[in-house]
């Protein structure tokens, strides 16, 4: 894997990660997060793609930001204390009269739903956006923690459309929003790396909130059984992927995303039957 180090009296330094360089191509290059590995392996709802997660470490591709997320980038920065930072480095979220867009006045009432229930709110008062990393299955890993309450709990903060609405899949059939979009991978990963930094094993929670017209509002525990498969989809997927980032194996391209579509190069006609080889 790419590391990247300092040099001081001759001898190596791993990379600090601290809240400012914890998202740089020279953190990505070093660990693991969910993240990366979500765009190598993919989600039962987000198609996998090699060649694209390679163009973004390579800083030759870059995702849109979109409005969903950004909702979620704001409820988060709410908690999180930094609102006020977000909302300076993203102009795009006000009209031109200087008020909100309707899209983050929703993220507004979010909050204010939030606010007005001890329960929830009791899982986000742990200490926010703790950073710890730790090893697994070959590989540095990253996680930043939105809410970690010490020998009690690890809380995500997820805002969404819907928290009941199942997803079909293929060969499975119906799936909640959870194992749908890799959220169980996330919990899996952050209760390990946890574990090797606190000798404690946690439960993973999420704190979810939906942009529903009455916003809906859950703590959801995903149980360890969960968590232990997932971890076992990490672990099978671990050694090409590392050596994909390692330059040993070339990287496979989905052809379907939007990345592969701007790197498209066309040297010969597909066939029809190509159009439909994926059903």
């Amino acid at each position: 894997v790419w590391s990247w180090k300092k040099y001081k009296n001759g001898r190596k330094e791993e990379m600090q990660l601290t809240a400012e360089n914890y998202y740089s191509q020279e953190a990505n290059r070093e660990y693991m997060s969910v993240s990366q590995f979500k765009d190598f392996a993919g989600t039962y709802g987000r198609l996998a793609c090699e060649f694209a997660a390679m163009e973004k470490l390579e800083e030759r591709w870059e995702d849109e930001e979109t409005t969903a997320l950004l909702v979620g980038s704001y409820v988060d920065a709410y908690f999180e204390g930094t609102l006020e930072q977000f909302k300076a480095e993203h102009p795009s979220l006000f009209r031109k009269d200087g008020g909100l867009k309707a899209d983050y006045v929703k993220a507004e009432e979010i909050i204010a739903r939030i606010e007005r229930d001890k329960y929830f709110m009791k899982y986000m008062s742990g200490q926010k956006q703790v950073i710890m990393t730790g090893e697994l299955f070959g590989a540095k890993w990253k996680i930043k923690i939105d809410s970690d309450i010490p020998k009690v709990a690890i809380v995500d903060l997820k805002v969404m459309a819907s928290i009941t609405e199942l997803k079909w899949v293929k060969d499975l059939g119906y799936l909640d929003f959870v194992r749908y979009w890799g959220y169980d991978i996330q919990g899996a990963v952050y209760q390990e790396i946890v574990r090797q930094n606190t000798g404690d094993k946690l439960p993973f929670y999420i704190a979810g909130a939906t942009k529903e017209k009455e916003p809906d509002i859950r703590i959801i525990h995903v149980t360890d059984n969960y968590l232990q498969e997932a971890l076992s989809v990490v672990e099978a997927n671990m050694p090409r992927i590392l050596r994909i980032k390692s330059g040993e194996y070339q990287p496979d391209r989905c052809e379907l995303c939007d990345c592969c579509r701007h790197n498209r190069v066309l040297t010969k006609p597909i066939s029809i039957m190509d159009l439909t080889a994926g059903i």
